[in-house]
């Protein structure tokens, strides 16, 4: 195993959980691991890389995964199946290869597969879940993560061992990235504890996870929490969303508050119904009517698809650390809507439920929790598009 993974370890985390948000104390035999587990995880080789991993990918809950120094360009997207490594397929699918040295640019509605800088060598009882982050999602930038041997995108089986690869297909816009770009993000589970309906309803009880609109109840399933569409808006403008322009310019990836919305971006504003037709397979950005909270204790996954509300997306960048919207005054942030129409127009109207969350109980509180003392870029959010624009 490679053995030249260097972590600072006298650089303490910028923002650390009050005795407050700690009072529980407890820790768990099962999970989502924290910080400070995959820190350790980090130093004693169970995830490698030839490079340096560097501290700014540990995020409270999960792990930025960082583009490798090639890409490929294959015919089409693909699993590889039990027990055959994804190095074989792609000796099979791939059309050419992509230097990312010095950047490279991925074409809109391309397939590539680029091999992750990370390895693994999980435990018999730790398994992987992959998501993409909040601004490539914001992007319309589908990305998933597959492993030697897997029947599933974005999910790696307890006790795997091996390299990792991001399947990326730009949807509306070209993107240009390069070796050490990320777009992904790890999130490592120990065991398999099971949402509980009773348990999310306790959690919102001590800490709201969602903020009703006027005087809505919280609807709470074993499914998750349910939250609906602001199609209202906010402000004189009454802006509630954004519709991507579909033959704009190249979007460089690493460049924050760089970009012209306006070049890239139609706003939608208000209209006397507070209704929507979403067009097939067009893309939007929309707020949530309600705040959302993920206390400390707990990190929360947006279901992408929920068939009996419409046949659209509504989030490509499902997670949300400890901490998301969680401050001083718990007023929470609102979640933002990386939304598709699929098969037929569809129509939204405002306080429509168009999905729910899911929370998930970490093994202990984290070291660093999600926030803008640790330069998190959608903490307080309401509707707002990526990191990238001005």
């Amino acid at each position: 195993m490679k053995d030249n993974i260097q972590l600072p370890l006298d650089d303490t985390f910028a923002t650390k959980p009050t005795s407050e948000e700690t009072s529980s104390g407890q820790e768990y035999s099962t999970g989502i691991l924290p910080c400070q587990v995959i820190e350790e995880l980090i130093e004693c080789n169970d995830i490698t890389s030839d490079e340096t991993i560097s501290k700014k990918q540990i995020q409270p809950a999960s792990l930025d995964l960082r583009l490798g120094k090639v890409a490929y360009r294959v015919r089409a997207s693909f699993l590889p199946g039990p027990g055959v490594r994804v190095e074989k397929r792609l000796k099979s699918f791939k059309m050419h290869e992509i230097d990312l040295s010095h950047g490279a640019v991925l074409e809109k509605g391309c397939v590539y597969v680029i091999p992750l800088c990370e390895t693994l060598r999980l435990k018999k009882d730790v398994s992987g879940l992959v998501n993409p982050k909040s601004s490539a999602g914001r992007l319309d930038i589908f990305t998933r993560v597959i492993s030697d041997g897997t029947l599933e995108f974005d999910t790696i089986g307890a006790g795997y061992k091996g390299p990792i690869y991001a399947e990326i297909i730009p949807l509306t816009f070209s993107v240009k990235v390069r070796s050490g770009t990320t777009l992904s993000q790890l999130r490592l589970r120990k065991g398999a504890p099971p949402p509980f309906e009773t348990d999310m309803r306790r959690l919102h009880e001590s800490s709201p996870l969602v903020g009703a609109p006027g005087n809505s109840e919280v609807n709470i399933k074993k499914t998750g929490v349910a939250f609906t569409v602001d199609l209202e808006g906010d402000g004189k403008d009454k802006l509630i969303g954004y519709r991507a322009k579909n033959h704009a310019g190249v979007i460089d990836v690493d460049k924050i508050n760089h970009y012209e919305p306006l070049d890239f971006w139609d706003p939608i504003y208000k209209t006397k119904e507070n209704r929507l037709i979403l067009d097939i397979d067009e893309f939007y950005i929309l707020a949530s009517k309600e705040t959302v909270t993920v206390p400390p204790t707990h990190a929360a996954e947006m279901r992408a698809y929920d068939t009996s509300v419409g046949e659209f997306r509504v989030h490509y960048a499902g997670f949300f650390d400890p901490g998301f919207g969680y401050n001083d005054s718990q007023s929470g942030s609102r979640a933002v809507l990386e939304v598709r129409s699929h098969d037929v127009p569809f129509v939204l109207e405002d306080r429509q439920r168009v999905g729910r969350l899911v929370y998930e109980r970490l093994t202990a509180i984290p070291n660093q929790i999600y926030g803008t003392k640790i330069g998190s870029n959608y903490q307080s959010q309401k509707l707002k598009l990526s990191k990238h624009f001005k």
